[in-house]
């Protein structure tokens, strides 16, 4: 086709972009919608900020033997780490696959694998902007960092994030949306009243084989030790295995 003496080419690429790329740039949409929500981030900022202020600030709460702005550091960055990667990616999840974005997604050159990875990316990114902010928080409140400290908790921060994005994906695609909701709201409760994330569990021992009180317990101790918390590290690993081949067999995209 010409316009005013310029030729116009409308023929379709012959490819598509380059996967990785296709996957950085679902990961980066879903990264600053994320963001830009207001009830996203109520979720996933606002309250574990105020978490923070509240554990560390009143001492008549047990978290535990150590320093106590790092044990309060290690007990709300887990609670964040549940906030965006299980409760936020269940509910958006959820309501993208009631509203048909699933299945287009699913169909585009992004494919299903594409989403998914996409997705996970999304929530690593999230999570290390609740990470920045609460430790600038923490640093006001007391806590001083120690590299050795911060490499011990990357790997519970990692399985936390795989095992609960996992979960989160498992209810999201099969549950309806309005149940996913109600149930991703509920959880998110009850794992900060009783599962072990922010404060020592009153479940004790059965805590500790919760996907809740594993990922609370190791990021806790590698703030307030700068150890590895070996036992806790394979919970959550294995509640990311079973998790994840779970929602490879279950999960609906429509």
């Amino acid at each position: 086709m010409t316009s005013g003496g310029t030729t116009l080419d409308f023929t379709p690429a012959g490819t598509a972009a380059p996967l990785a790329r296709r996957v950085l740039r679902q990961a980066a949409f879903e990264t600053k919608v994320s963001l830009r929500n207001g009830e996203q981030l109520l979720l996933t900022l606002l309250l574990p900020a105020l978490v923070l202020v509240g554990v560390t600030r009143v001492t008549s709460l047990d978290l535990g033997s150590g320093d106590r702005p790092a044990l309060a550091l290690g007990g709300v960055v887990a609670l964040a780490v549940v906030s965006t990667a299980f409760t936020g990616q269940a509910i958006g999840t959820g309501f993208d696959r009631r509203n048909g974005v699933l299945r287009l997604l699913a169909a585009s050159p992004l494919a299903r694998s594409g989403l998914l990875v996409g997705k996970v990316l999304s929530v690593l990114a999230v999570v290390v902007v609740q990470v920045v902010v609460l430790g600038v928080i923490a640093l006001f409140l007391g806590w001083s960092p120690d590299a050795a400290a911060l490499a011990a908790a990357v790997p519970a921060a990692l399985l936390g994030v795989a095992a609960f994005t996992s979960l989160g994906l498992l209810l999201a695609g099969t549950v309806r949306a309005e149940g996913t909701l109600a149930v991703a709201n509920f959880v998110w409760v009850l794992l900060l009243a009783g599962g072990g994330l922010v404060l020592p569990s009153p479940l004790g021992a059965f805590a500790g084989v919760l996907p809740s009180g594993a990922l609370g317990t190791a990021v806790r101790q590698a703030l307030a030790t700068g150890t590895v918390a070996v036992v806790p590290l394979l919970v959550l690993a294995a509640w990311g295995l079973v998790a994840g081949l779970a929602c490879a067999r279950w999960f609906r995209w429509e």
